[in-house]
């Protein structure tokens, strides 16, 4: 899964690299996440994306499309060429996820918040469909300031969905800042138990570590699930690493390139992917 994950995050370089442009920071951040995601905690059939028996993912952070469209390319869902289309003209990967255009996409977000309200109800609706297969939402840390996140917590509790979970990427920034500076976010974890989802807390830049709280997650009956992913925004991409404002930068392909051979200088040093970055 490291591997994947290396992959993913090169093709994420890449694709933005192409567009010039793009939300390279918290689309780094959760490379590591979708590599578990995809590389073995799901179960999927990238050669059939509809396929009813499937488990489900909704990107509620959106504009971190470019992640989740390296990842379904790395997987094999369509051909990594689509990656240099990126958010351009005619382009079947939107800046913002879409499942009408993207093969494998299950639900169209962007608009912060809403992600996890349309996750709780895919996650009800293969319920009452008596299909077992799991709902996955990966939420970023600013978008925990929207009451509809709540309200939407509230429901999978009352619902008792423990087949729903959900990957907190807390890299500790958002849009215009850090997250204490535009709203405190308090204790995360004890603040989902209060809702009552079963929560844990893991690196997450370790794939290991993710996906062993997941399947102890899955162990935990009757209740919803939250696993808050302790990483940094252009986690793994140093010169994103190294930049405060990177939700959203522009470079280029020889940027992009650079990054890559970064990573696999880290892979074959053993660093990958935190390399020397602290935060």
């Amino acid at each position: 899964m490291t591997r994947l994950s290396a992959e993913i995050r090169k093709e994420t370089a890449r694709a933005i690299g192409s567009a010039g442009f793009g939300h390279i920071g918290g689309s780094a951040s959760i490379a590591d996440v979708l590599a578990v995601l995809y590389g073995g905690l799901m179960n999927i059939d990238p050669a059939d994306p509809k396929w009813e028996g499937r488990d489900y993912l909704v990107l509620s952070k959106g504009h971190c499309g470019p992640g989740l469209y390296a990842a379904l390319a790395v997987r094999g869902y369509f051909p990594r060429e689509w990656l240099s289309t990126v958010n351009q003209p005619g382009t079947r990967l939107p800046s913002h996820a879409d499942c009408q255009r993207t093969p494998g996409v299950d639900m169209s977000t962007g608009s912060l918040g809403q992600g996890m309200s349309s996750a709780v109800g895919i996650a009800l609706g293969n319920r009452i469909r008596h299909k077992d297969c799991y709902t996955y939402c990966i939420v970023g840390d600013g978008e925990l300031n929207e009451g509809e996140v709540w309200e939407a917590c509230e429901a999978a509790n009352h619902l008792k969905l423990d087949h729903f979970i959900v990957f907190v990427d807390w890299n500790k920034k958002q849009l215009d800042g850090r997250l204490e500076e535009i709203s405190q976010p308090l204790d995360l974890e004890n603040k989902f138990r209060a809702f009552g989802f079963d929560a844990r807390t893991v690196p997450g830049y370790d794939c290991r570590a993710i996906y062993e709280a997941a399947q102890q997650a899955k162990a935990v009956k009757g209740k919803p699930h939250v696993i808050l992913l302790d990483t940094w925004k252009g986690l793994g991409i140093s010169f994103a690493e190294k930049v405060e404002f990177n939700h959203y930068l522009t470079f280029g392909l020889k940027e992009a390139e650079e990054a890559a051979r970064e990573i696999d200088r880290r892979l074959a040093a053993g660093t990958y992917p935190r390399g020397d970055v602290t935060w």
